[in-house]
């Protein structure tokens, strides 16, 4: 994935230049200090669910509040606003292409949702409406990975600085058992769901290869029109829901996907997720599966090699499984504790170059006095699947399988403000530059700061 457009840059790196090395060094001290300082603060639990903007500046759960009360009255009427920013700022600080200048990039999401009951209308209706935008520059290109290292800034368009509308969608429940969704759909926020490890990078994990399976990159958009089924098959709604849907193969957030709808280029994809209660503690399993009709570029382009054509392959296919499991939960159902996670996913592997993938990890929420903390470590691997050219050289000599480890702790500050140190070591696919330098291992660290409004 890809970032083009620098905003600012924050602090350089570069060994050759030891007066930035201690002005960066000086840097991280004070961010460290601050943490330090702000680490003791504890505050309230949850608010109160009839009342859920209230409370002083460092107790309620976002920034502005109730806005004089009008936000809740809105919110027991079905209206909800929720609004946050997420500011980046990360450097590759040893090995990857080339150690590099700290980047700073942030992104802000706005969500609104309209709940048709409460609001008099009519029974199982939601309209969902979201607005997205990113700005500033990722150290995504330097580290040699196929995996974002900062995936809260590939949305909503990865390589631009643009504002749109990923999501504008309205579900409908026939019966408390049986719905449908129809529109432009956000499939990172819907799919593949993970209790410990699932996103956009905004909370929990910055790397993509714990936010979402990669497998299902190729034939699934993150913005795209499509309608679905969605099934709750027990009278728990939350313990069994089932999907299938019918979704564009092409998509983008920046446009409204109806020049781009075509028979030819759909994507079926199918998921099922189940709680668990192994060892009386909560837990969830997920398996999903996809496939496209389109027509790819083959990976393996020696078939055509008389005749100088591009080799295509029609359709591809991917299946996905991950869990999480706590195996510590003070108090079950409340979504704190500590537990494991793990994703599998397999592609064909002809027009998909992620062909096998893997990761486990270890994460957590709300431990002690501290209710809103997260942390996570996690390591990823990923069977890249190489382009093969008729001569058996280029792609094939550039790429290799890749993997990666992370770790962050993400300091709530207040209910509404996370501040996360964030440390990834990557091994990543590409072994050399298009210079021919070799890409060594590289380690990547930075600080991401989150404001909920």
């Amino acid at each position: 994935m890809q970032q083009t457009v620098s905003l600012t840059k924050c602090l350089d790196v570069n060994p050759k230049n030891d007066g930035r090395n201690v002005f960066g060094l000086l840097l991280t001290s004070m961010w460290l200090f601050f943490l330090l300082c702000t680490a003791s603060l504890a505050f309230a639990g949850d608010p109160d669910q009839d009342q859920p903007y209230s409370g002083d500046l460092l107790t309620r759960s976002t920034m502005t509040g109730d806005w004089g009360g009008l936000r809740n009255d809105l919110a027991r009427k079905g209206v909800t606003f929720d609004l946050n920013a997420t500011q980046v700022g990360q450097g590759v600080v040893n090995g990857g292409k080339d150690i590099s200048d700290w980047q700073y990039g942030a992104r802000g999401n706005l969500l609104l949702k309209i709940n048709t009951q409460k609001l008099g209308l009519w029974k199982g209706g939601t309209f969902t409406v979201e607005l997205e935008g990113n700005w500033g520059h990722a150290v995504n290109l330097n580290t040699g990975a196929i995996m974002t290292v900062n995936t809260n800034q590939a949305f909503p368009v990865v390589g631009s600085n643009v504002f749109a509308v990923p999501n504008v969608s309205f579900t409908q429940f026939l019966s408390k058992h049986v719905g449908f969704v129809v529109g432009k759909l956000d499939t990172v926020a819907s799919g593949d769901l993970n209790a410990l490890a699932h996103g956009k990078g905004d909370d929990q994990f910055m790397n993509l290869a714990f936010n979402i399976n990669p497998v299902l990159i190729i034939t699934v958009p993150y913005s795209t029109l499509g309608t679905g089924v969605i099934v709750l098959p027990a009278e728990d709604p939350e313990s069994v829901v089932l999907s299938l849907s019918l979704v564009s193969s092409v998509g983008d957030a920046t446009t409204s996907g109806f020049s781009e709808l075509s028979g030819n280029k759909l994507t079926l994809t199918g998921e099922g997720r189940v709680r668990t209660s192994f060892f009386g503690r909560t837990g969830h399993q997920l398996g999903g599966f996809t496939y496209s009709n389109s027509q790819f570029n083959a990976l393996d382009q020696r078939l055509l090699l008389e005749t100088g054509a591009i080799a295509t392959q029609q359709g591809s296919w991917s299946f996905i499984y991950n869990f999480d499991q706590y195996f510590y939960e003070p108090q079950k159902g409340s979504g704190r504790g500590v537990g494991l996670f793990g994703r599998f996913g397999a592609s064909d592997g002809k027009a998909n170059p992620a062909n096998i993938f893997g990761s486990l990890g270890l994460a957590g929420k709300g431990l002690g006095s501290r209710p809103h903390d997260e942390f996570g470590v996690g390591w990823y691997y990923l069977d890249v699947a190489n382009l093969i050219l008729p001569n058996g050289e280029g792609i094939r000599k550039l790429l290799h399988n890749e993997q990666g480890f992370e770790a962050f702790y993400s300091f709530a500050l207040t209910p509404w403000a996370f501040l996360t140190p964030d440390l990834q070591v990557v091994n990543g696919a590409q072994n050399a530059t298009r210079a021919g330098q070799p890409v060594t291992t590289a380690t990547v660290f930075g600080f991401r700061l989150r404001l909920v409004f």
